[in-house]
């Protein structure tokens, strides 16, 4: 079960390139049900997702680098491009920060999951964090797709 809050970016107070990161390039096969597939760094993946919005089933398998070039010819909509930096929350949360490229040049958005459905509704998110967007889905990588 993914659950996660979503927040947009304007301005980061610090410098990103002080974190980890990892170079994400993704397409869907399909959006309802979300079937992804991702590049991440050198590692590839099949995801499913199903509908939800703050929780929802997610599913990864693993697939090879000729798999994934595959099933890129079949996938609809926008390539998506961004870098992914993990930046530690407290003892247990890390803030995922997306800095996406391409035709989305400019977005940034914030993720956090959680390991409860009570966590990520009391959570309060730091001070440079943006609009809560967890409940729009104009903002979900698979929506960003199809524009």
């Amino acid at each position: 079960m993914e659950i996660e809050r979503k927040y947009l970016i304007h301005e980061l107070p610090f410098d990103l390139s002080e974190y980890p990161c990892h170079e994400i390039e993704q397409a869907y096969l399909n959006t309802d049900p979300v079937i992804r597939i991702r590049r991440q760094d050198s590692e590839y993946y099949l995801t499913y997702k199903s509908k939800g919005l703050l929780a929802r089933e997610e599913y990864n398998l693993p697939l090879t680098k000729e798999a994934y070039h595959h099933l890129l010819t079949k996938a609809d909509g926008n390539l998506l491009s961004k870098t992914r930096y993990n930046i530690p929350l407290d003892d247990h949360l890390t803030i995922e920060i997306d800095v996406f490229h391409g035709k989305f040049s400019g977005l940034i958005l914030a993720e956090v999951e959680f390991p409860t459905i009570e966590e990520a509704q009391n959570f309060c998110p730091p001070d440079y964090f943006g609009e809560d967007v967890t409940f729009s889905p104009d903002y979900h990588n698979s929506t960003l797709s199809q524009k």
